[in-house]
Parts: structure tokens; C-alpha cells; sequence
């Protein structure tokens, strides 16, 4: 499990991450999310041990980084890409790792194969693409066979097939019992992998809450396009819903597609269309990060 209290990053007067708190649980994914600038690297190379926290503690299973009886075989992470020396094939380099983390190296083809660069596994880490370098990192941060894998931005250079990889890859670490903390400035690009979101801008925390949540913080829209709009809009008005107009149809908020359809069939009004036009998550991730720091709950 990794907790974060009241976590805080001070660079003389300027707080670079102010007090945040959160957790990421096993068997679920959760997402950092963030503008770029927010406070999200910061934060997770406090949680590292990488840079001293101003006040607060981030905990793994209990214990700060610095304190974990075998780090290696805890935790993985990727925090940086071209990590490798580039005169190095990647095989060299996992062996060079798993040397100095004291993880054998029995698991070092296994891994290459498992993150598509078997077949580059003589090749110079100079001569990976952003991509490759990027499953290198992520086959590092596996080495110990961790329970706990901490990633940031890791889709950065991946293709789409890179990235539904790394998805079914983190996934299935979690379906495993492992905790999952991935950090990213796309909420579209985690919307089909993460279980919990937590929301950063500014170096707060904005909201911290199951996805499932956030999709409900958003009112459901209807569009309803019928015979008489000017009826339909009074109707769905005096019903307590909110009304607008696109030139073309109505979006009503307030009301179930089920409520608008017996309105409209009470008014006697003919119905063309009425969908419920599904929550934009971009948007509503950008509509945390412009309100002020309480505008959301945090959980």
C-alpha cells in the first residue's frame, strides 16, 4: 500500500506541492493526474526518497522508501527515460541492473521478451527508439518482481500497440494482488486502465476519488430533438431541468432519459431523438484543474 500525508515541497517561497495526501491500494490501479508543471514528478520522487520532503511522510507498506528491507524486490519505478548507457545492449543493461539490485539475473531474457525487445536484445541502447527506451525502463523497473510499480508518464514514445501493452501489462499486475501508482498529463490515455484517479494542480490535490466517481461528478446531458421544441424546452423547464439549445436539438440536464420521454409524451410532443451524451472525462479533468483547490471532494 502507499500512503502519502500531508505531503509538502517547499523551494524557499514557492510551494511546489502543498500538502497532499492520498493513497494507491492493492489490486487496483490508480492514476496521478496532472497538467504538466502540477507537482506530479515531485511528489513521486518525494515518495522515492529522491528529494526530501519540506513536511508530511510518503509511506510504502508502512515505511518510508529509504526503510524498505529490499527495494528492488518492492518496488518498481520509472521516473525517467535514458537511463541506459547507450553504448550498452539492452541485455547488458538489465544484467547490469539486476547485478546492482541484487535481483539474479535469471529473470533478464524472460523480461526482454516480455516487453517486445527480444529481438533487440544486442542492440545499443543508443540505438533505441523513445519507445524502446521506454520498455527497457518499464522491463528495469520489473527486475525484482515488485509488488508496487510507481510510473510516471510511461506511455511517453509508445505507439498504440505500445500502449494497449503497457495497459494489459499493469493490469494484470493488479488482477495479481500488486498496487499500480501511474502518473499522466492525459486522462483519456488512463481512462481505460486506472480504478482510482487522483487529481493534481498546482501542487494540490483537487480530487481523489474511485473513476467511477468522477464520472458520476458530472450531471448525465440529454439531446432531444422533437416536433415542437419551444413545448419541449417549457416542459422540461417546469420540471425542474435545465435547458439549452444547439440550433438544432435540446441538452437537458436534470432529468433521466426516461423522465423526458413521458414529459414529451404527456405534451404531446413526437420525439426524433433523445440520447444521453456520455461524460467528456477530458473536460471534466480540466474543469477540476481550472476551480479553486475545495472546489472538488477529496477522499
Amino acid at each position: 500500500m502507499i500512503e502519502l500525508i500531508g505531503l509538502t515541497k517547499s523551494y524557499g517561497r514557492v510551494r511546489a506541492v502543498d500538502d497532499v495526501t492520498f493513497s494507491a491500494v492493492p489490486g487496483r490501479v490508480t492514476g496521478f493526474l496532472g497538467l504538466n508543471g502540477s507537482g506530479k514528478t515531485t511528489t513521486l520522487r518525494m515518495l522515492l526518497g529522491l528529494t526530501r520532503p519540506t513536511s508530511g511522510v510518503a509511506l510504502i507498506d508502512k515505511v518510508r522508501f529509504q526503510k524498505l528491507s529490499h527495494p528492488a524486490r518492492q518496488v518498481g519505478a520509472v521516473l525517467e527515460q535514458g537511463i541506459a548507457h547507450p553504448g550498452q545492449s539492452g541485455r547488458a543493461h538489465l544484467t547490469t541492473q539486476a547485478i546492482l539490485a541484487g535481483t539474479g539475473r535469471d529473470r533478464v531474457d524472460d523480461l526482454l521478451e516480455q516487453v517486445g525487445l527480444g529481438d533487440a536484445a544486442e542492440q545499443r541502447c543508443g540505438e533505441y527508439s523513445l519507445g524502446m527506451r521506454q520498455r527497457l525502463a518499464v522491463a528495469t523497473a520489473l527486475l525484482g518482481d515488485p509488488s508496487v510499480l510507481i510510473m510516471d508518464e510511461p506511455a511517453n514514445g509508445l505507439d498504440p500497440e505500445g500502449i494497449a501493452w503497457l495497459r494489459e501489462l499493469l493490469r494484470e499486475h493488479a488482477h495479481g494482488g500488486g498496487t499500480v501508482l501511474i502518473s499522466s498529463h492525459l486522462l483519456a490515455e488512463l481512462a481505460q486502465l486506472i480504478d482510482d484517479v487522483v487529481i493534481i494542480a498546482d501542487g494540490s490535490i483537487r480530487y481523489a476519488a474511485p473513476l467511477d466517481e468522477l464520472y458520476g461528478s458530472t450531471s448525465a446531458r440529454l439531446r432531444v430533438r422533437g416536433r415542437d421544441p419551444e413545448t419541449l424546452l417549457r416542459v422540461y423547464e417546469e420540471a425542474g431541468a435545465t435547458v439549452g439549445t444547439d440550433g438544432e436539438g435540446l441538452e437537458v440536464v436534470g432529468l433521466t432519459p426516461e423522465d423526458a420521454g413521458e414529459i414529451a409524451f404527456e405534451a404531446g410532443v413526437p420525439l426524433y431523438e433523445l440520447a444521453v451524451d456520455a461524460p467528456n472525462l477530458e473536460q471534466i479533468f480540466l474543469d477540476l484543474v481550472s476551480t479553486a483547490p475545495a472546489a472538488e471532494p477529496v477522499r
